[in-house]
């Protein structure tokens, strides 16, 4: 739902300021120790998972509109929640999630670290590999 947020600031006046503000809680579910997991197959937002892991981040709109910052998270755990908390979530954490021995080798290669890049950047950095199950699927 974050890439939809991103996207489409103008529907914030349809859901309501207060709902804006409170949705997608990662920060609060993370205190509260919740294992919250996400992903990039959201219909009404593209399909873009550093564009969902940047508004996890920044909680910030194309137009730079912020919405909830009490609610924004670092790139580390917004990486996690969108690998591994995405794997437990599917009670998959045995066969991928992360690059561990022994999983499936489904992965991407990217052309920046997405936790010291500038957050805003997040959602430009080029994917320069893909591969699945241990097969290169993508090469830049």
């Amino acid at each position: 739902f974050t890439t939809y947020a991103y996207y489409n600031t103008d529907k914030f006046g349809f859901y309501g300021r207060e709902f804006m503000e409170n949705a997608m809680a990662f920060r609060s579910f993370l205190d509260a120790g919740v294992n919250v997991a996400a992903g990039s197959d959201f219909y009404p937002g593209p399909f873009a998972a550093l564009m969902g892991i940047q508004g996890m981040v920044t909680r910030t709109g194309w137009n730079g509109e912020t919405w909830g910052a009490n609610q924004r998270i670092t790139p580390a755990e917004a990486l996690r929640i969108n690998t591994f908390n995405g794997a437990y979530a599917a009670r998959e954490e045995r066969i991928k999630g992360s690059i561990t021995p022994g999983k499936l080798a489904d992965f991407v290669v990217m052309a920046d670290d997405l936790t010291t890049i500038a957050p805003e950047k997040i959602k430009d950095i080029q994917i320069v590999r893909t591969v699945t199950g241990g097969e290169a699927m993508y090469q830049a």
